[in-house]
């Protein structure tokens, strides 16, 4: 009987201890699986105008931006997306943000707009009044952030790269990049102050006060140089 009884207790340690090995085996292979699951790339947008647009394109800032993640092996945690259209102004934005960007469900979104509120004042007659470039903005920063969206702001770069302020729309673009700046602040938005990097750069690089051809093609689209200019200052912002 004692016999007996001390196989049933070795056959029960045997039992038991073979199930412990199982439960350890099984929780080892889950922690892998885990470890090897793919993680979730943040998804930015990045919401403008025909400079935007161009950011896709082989030498365009976006392209740019990924090739720098790239060197650094961070490739696998970003996806990038443009979403711009050429000749938009800040109400265009506003009208097409459930489409081209809420529908790609973006854990962060770059607005960089104005260029063209400014612009087109002088060209067509189009152009976007302060006080309602300001509100179309807020209203589109408000709904990226009612669904929890993180919202980066860019002031307009340049329209002519003068850097004597003698650019025809200095004026009104200076005015239009500060109004972006307060509403950065008060919306508690990190910003891409592209103005001041514009100006910093062309007065620094630009001696013979040339209108273009420094960080631009035609005073406003973006050159090679413009394109790694920006992409240096949404690496900045944007992977922190």
């Amino acid at each position: 009987m004692y016999k007996w009884l001390g196989w049933k207790n070795e056959l029960s340690y045997l039992h038991e201890n073979t199930i412990m090995k199982k439960i350890l085996f099984l929780f080892v292979l889950c922690s892998i699986l885990v470890s090897m699951k793919p993680v979730a790339k943040k998804h930015i947008v990045f919401f403008g105008d025909s400079i935007t647009q161009a950011g896709v394109g082989p030498k365009g800032y976006i392209t740019v931006l990924g090739d720098m993640l790239k060197e650094k092996n961070l490739q696998e945690q970003y996806q990038l997306t443009g979403a711009g259209i050429g000749g938009n102004k800040v109400y265009d934005l506003y009208l097409r943000m459930e489409d081209d960007v809420l529908a790609k469900d973006p854990q962060v979104v770059v607005i960089w707009v104005g260029v063209n509120d400014v612009w087109h004042k002088r060209s067509y007659g189009t152009g976007t009044d302060a006080d309602k470039f300001e509100k179309f903005y807020n209203a589109i920063i408000k709904k990226f952030k009612s669904k929890n969206i993180e919202v980066l702001l860019c002031t307009p770069a340049a329209i002519g790269e003068k850097t004597d302020f003698s650019n025809e729309l200095d004026g009104d673009l200076n005015k239009y990049a500060q109004i972006i700046r307060n509403i950065a602040t008060n919306n508690n938005c990190p910003l891409i102050d592209l103005r001041k990097e514009f100006l910093a750069y062309n007065l620094a690089n630009n001696p013979k006060n040339l209108d273009r051809g420094i960080l631009t093609t035609d005073g406003v689209h973006l050159n090679d140089a413009g394109n790694k200019l920006v992409a240096e200052a949404m690496m900045k912002a944007l992977i922190r």
